[in-house]
């Protein structure tokens, strides 16, 4: 389940073959979002050995709850009882204390992925019944499989017919705990009543965000959530709040999409700017970085590093172009960035490491392995970086804290390697 390295093959490095896999399974991520909403009890519709690894991985990140499943092995995906047994396992999952919501998810098992849902229960008890599809064949990331399981759920959940709320603001995007206290506390300031945070742990959440006032998607990779939102006439904010200019450009665009006070949000925007500079002003970052990694958020840390001082000349994602990326695509190429690569490959990011010679990686673990071996220091961006506060002035301290750190300590990576080659 882990990301693995690519298998040698005999094309040109510079046209590596992007059908060998460059993350874990992308189930993982609709699991990693499913699991932890309270009152949802999971039914996994896919092979033992693709039950086993995702349970696993799972529970490792800390979703302490079971997954049900019909038994799928050989015998039983030929003999055509696929359905029955996924029913068998809504009803199971329907007698657990408090279940008010069962995410039925089918994988790339080709029984399982066509699964028609017209044949499985809306409803189950108390519970709504709602298909999951996160074929690892049409979802090249777990940041993508977030996506797809949120979009299913607001389709099914979000209420349309309630009460408006024109001053509630939707965060997409699953971060660091702190991040959306500390946004909440800047929107508040400016007139805005209440934010609702998702992916987040509760079903009532997602039946209110359909009445929100604006939808702000902290992260660009949400694009069917996105499009979900859309189809309600809520209107969507571009960018997020990172670094300097676009924390400031965020907030005020958040003031004028809600019509709120333009003193207050002058007045927010002024200060989060102000202390975002005196940030860099007192410690600006030196050195050349690349910004690699599969949770979708590469290019908006990649601006960040830029804002404080850093040389971006390479960054590269899982995820695929779109609209929500490009303005800081452009950003990026606009102060030096020379390649910004989609859906990467292992390989382009190695041939990157020839061309660039930097002086700290951001990457999957074996990017940053390989960095490693060079004497460069290295950083697993999904648990050393993507796991800190990011957002705002507060987030920007942690990141860049953390990223300086990092650099200071180059001496010791190459004396490390120098022991080593003796």
């Amino acid at each position: 389940m882990a990301e693995t390295i690519a298998l040698q093959t005999d094309q040109p490095i510079s046209q590596p073959c992007k059908l060998h896999p460059q993350s874990m399974c992308p189930a993982f991520g609709s699991l990693r979002v499913l699991t932890r909403i309270e009152g949802s009890h999971p039914v996994m519709a896919t092979d033992t050995g693709c039950l086993y690894g995702l349970t696993f991985v799972t529970h490792f990140y800390g979703a302490r709850k079971s997954i049900l499943a019909p038994t799928l092995g050989t015998a039983e995906l030929m003999s055509g009882q696929i359905v029955e047994g996924t029913r068998a396992a809504i009803e199971a999952a329907a007698r657990e204390p408090g279940c008010r919501l069962i995410p039925v998810i089918s994988l790339c098992v080709a029984e399982t992925a066509g699964m028609p849902e017209e044949l499985l229960p809306r409803q189950a008890g108390e519970a709504e019944v709602v298909l999951v599809r996160v074929p690892a064949y049409a979802i090249h990331s777990h940041p993508e499989a977030k996506d797809v399981a949120m979009a299913a759920l607001l389709r099914r959940l979000g209420d349309q017919d309630g009460p408006k709320e024109p001053r509630t603001v939707v965060l997409l995007g699953e971060v660091f705990p702190a991040d959306p206290l500390v946004i909440d506390g800047v929107l508040r300031r400016m007139g805005v009543e209440q934010t609702i945070t998702l992916p987040g742990r509760s079903i009532d959440d997602l039946r209110r965000a359909g009445r929100a006032g604006a939808l702000a998607p902290l992260h660009p990779f949400y694009k069917e959530t996105t499009q979900v939102f859309r189809s309600w006439n809520v209107p969507v904010v571009g960018g997020a709040p990172v670094g300097i200019s676009g924390s400031y450009a965020w907030i005020k665009t958040i003031g004028a999409m809600l019509d709120l006070d333009p003193a207050l949000v002058q007045q927010a925007a002024e200060e989060e700017r102000e202390r975002a500079q005196a940030m860099v002003a007192a410690r600006p970052l030196s050195g050349r970085v690349f910004v690699t990694g599969y949770e979708g958020t590469e290019l908006a840390y990649a601006r960040l590093l830029v804002e404080a001082g850093a040389e971006v000349p390479y960054v590269s994602t899982s995820i695929a172009p779109d609209p929500l990326v490009l303005p800081d695509e452009l950003w990026l190429k606009a102060r030096g960035t020379k390649e910004v690569v989609y859906r990467k490959a292992l390989e382009e990011d190695m041939s990157a490491l020839d061309r660039y010679a930097p002086d700290l990686v951001l990457g999957t673990t074996p990017f940053s392995s390989a960095a490693k071996d060079r004497g460069i220091p290295g950083l697993y961006f999904t648990n050393q970086l993507a796991s800190r506060p990011f957002f705002l002035s507060t987030g920007m301290a942690a990141t860049l804290g953390l990223i300086r750190d990092t650099l200071d300590r180059s001496a010791k990576y190459r004396e490390m390697q120098e022991f080593f080659a003796e």
